[in-house]
Protein backbone atom coordinates (compact mmCIF):
# COMPACT_ATOMS: atom_id res chain seq x y z
CA UNK A 1 0.00 0.00 0.00
CA UNK A 2 1.42 3.56 -0.91
CA UNK A 3 1.56 5.95 1.59
CA UNK A 4 0.84 9.71 0.58
CA UNK A 5 1.02 12.63 2.70
CA UNK A 6 -1.82 14.78 3.18
CA UNK A 7 -1.37 18.41 3.01
CA UNK A 8 -3.29 21.21 5.36
CA UNK A 9 -4.79 22.05 1.30
CA UNK A 10 -6.34 18.99 0.61
CA UNK A 11 -7.88 18.60 4.44
CA UNK A 12 -9.28 21.91 4.35
CA UNK A 13 -10.85 21.63 0.58
CA UNK A 14 -12.54 17.57 1.97
CA UNK A 15 -13.87 19.65 4.93
CA UNK A 16 -15.22 23.04 3.47
CA UNK A 17 -18.21 22.77 1.06
CA UNK A 18 -17.54 25.95 -0.39
CA UNK A 19 -13.92 25.38 -0.74
CA UNK A 20 -12.64 25.90 -4.61
CA UNK A 21 -11.34 22.44 -4.47
CA UNK A 22 -13.60 20.80 -2.76
CA UNK A 23 -15.04 18.75 -5.62
CA UNK A 24 -12.05 17.78 -6.99
CA UNK A 25 -10.31 16.92 -3.59
CA UNK A 26 -13.70 14.54 -2.74
CA UNK A 27 -13.13 12.97 -6.15
CA UNK A 28 -9.68 12.61 -5.23
CA UNK A 29 -9.59 11.22 -2.54
CA UNK A 30 -12.16 8.50 -3.95
CA UNK A 31 -9.22 7.59 -6.31
CA UNK A 32 -6.75 7.40 -3.52
CA UNK A 33 -9.26 4.87 -1.63
CA UNK A 34 -9.93 2.91 -4.97
CA UNK A 35 -5.88 2.17 -4.93
CA UNK A 36 -5.80 1.61 -2.07
CA UNK A 37 -3.48 4.32 -1.06
CA UNK A 38 -2.69 5.01 3.00
CA UNK A 39 -2.74 8.65 3.43
CA UNK A 40 -0.99 10.36 6.29
CA UNK A 41 -0.61 13.59 7.98
CA UNK A 42 2.62 15.09 10.51
CA UNK A 43 1.69 16.32 13.72
CA UNK A 44 2.16 19.95 12.32
CA UNK A 45 -0.23 19.51 9.73
CA UNK A 46 -2.00 18.65 12.03
CA UNK A 47 -1.50 22.04 14.18
CA UNK A 48 -1.61 23.77 10.74
CA UNK A 49 -5.14 22.46 9.84
CA UNK A 50 -6.98 22.58 13.03
CA UNK A 51 -5.96 26.36 13.49
CA UNK A 52 -7.24 27.26 9.89
CA UNK A 53 -9.97 25.30 10.34
CA UNK A 54 -10.59 26.93 14.15
CA UNK A 55 -9.69 30.65 12.12
CA UNK A 56 -12.33 29.90 9.30
CA UNK A 57 -14.87 27.63 9.81
CA UNK A 58 -15.04 27.67 13.69
CA UNK A 59 -14.24 25.86 17.20
CA UNK A 60 -17.13 23.61 16.89
CA UNK A 61 -15.87 21.98 13.69
CA UNK A 62 -12.08 22.55 14.29
CA UNK A 63 -12.64 20.21 17.45
CA UNK A 64 -14.92 17.84 15.66
CA UNK A 65 -12.67 17.40 12.69
CA UNK A 66 -9.10 16.72 15.41
CA UNK A 67 -10.81 14.82 18.06
CA UNK A 68 -12.26 12.03 14.68
CA UNK A 69 -9.31 12.24 12.23
CA UNK A 70 -8.96 8.78 11.60
CA UNK A 71 -5.60 9.12 9.58
CA UNK A 72 -2.46 8.10 11.01
CA UNK A 73 0.09 11.04 11.95
CA UNK A 74 4.30 11.20 11.66
CA UNK A 75 5.85 13.04 13.93
CA UNK A 76 8.30 15.44 12.29
CA UNK A 77 11.64 14.78 14.16
CA UNK A 78 14.26 17.15 14.74
CA UNK A 79 16.23 15.79 11.91
CA UNK A 80 13.06 17.09 9.93
CA UNK A 81 13.07 20.38 10.97
CA UNK A 82 16.66 20.53 10.71
CA UNK A 83 16.40 19.53 6.75
CA UNK A 84 13.35 21.85 6.35
CA UNK A 85 15.64 24.95 7.18
CA UNK A 86 18.12 24.03 4.71
CA UNK A 87 15.37 23.67 2.42
CA UNK A 88 14.44 26.70 3.02
CA UNK A 89 17.86 28.51 3.04
CA UNK A 90 18.57 26.62 -0.72
CA UNK A 91 15.31 27.51 -2.39
CA UNK A 92 15.48 30.95 -2.03
CA UNK A 93 12.92 31.84 -5.30
CA UNK A 94 10.51 30.07 -3.56
CA UNK A 95 7.80 30.95 -0.01
CA UNK A 96 8.07 27.62 1.36
CA UNK A 97 6.56 27.40 4.63
CA UNK A 98 8.00 25.78 7.18
CA UNK A 99 5.60 23.45 7.79
CA UNK A 100 5.99 22.51 4.21
CA UNK A 101 9.47 22.22 4.07
CA UNK A 102 9.19 19.98 6.90
CA UNK A 103 6.78 17.46 5.03
CA UNK A 104 9.17 17.82 2.04
CA UNK A 105 12.19 16.18 4.61
CA UNK A 106 10.04 13.72 6.43
CA UNK A 107 8.77 12.80 2.81
CA UNK A 108 12.40 12.34 1.74
CA UNK A 109 12.93 10.58 4.70
CA UNK A 110 10.02 8.30 4.12
CA UNK A 111 10.58 7.33 1.22
CA UNK A 112 7.06 9.02 -0.07
CA UNK A 113 6.98 10.89 -3.51
CA UNK A 114 3.56 11.50 -3.69
CA UNK A 115 1.53 14.52 -1.35
CA UNK A 116 -2.19 15.26 -1.62
CA UNK A 117 -2.35 18.63 -1.84
CA UNK A 118 -3.54 21.78 -3.56
CA UNK A 119 -0.56 23.80 -2.42
CA UNK A 120 1.62 24.41 -5.43
CA UNK A 121 4.71 24.44 -3.28
CA UNK A 122 4.74 20.42 -3.68
CA UNK A 123 4.69 20.56 -7.16
CA UNK A 124 8.15 23.49 -7.16
CA UNK A 125 9.90 21.11 -4.79
CA UNK A 126 9.49 18.34 -7.54
CA UNK A 127 7.42 15.81 -5.63
CA UNK A 128 3.70 14.60 -7.45
CA UNK A 129 0.80 16.16 -6.19
CA UNK A 130 -2.61 14.22 -6.56
CA UNK A 131 -5.35 16.94 -6.29
CA UNK A 132 -3.89 20.09 -8.03
CA UNK A 133 -4.51 19.86 -11.58
CA UNK A 134 -1.48 20.07 -13.90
Amino acid sequence: MARILVDTSAVFALVDSSDQWHSAAKAELDRLRAARSAPLLTNFIVAECHALLLARLGSPLARNWLTNNAWPVQRITAEDEAKAISIISQYTDKTFSYADATSFALMERLGIRKAFAFDPHFRQYGLHVAGLPA
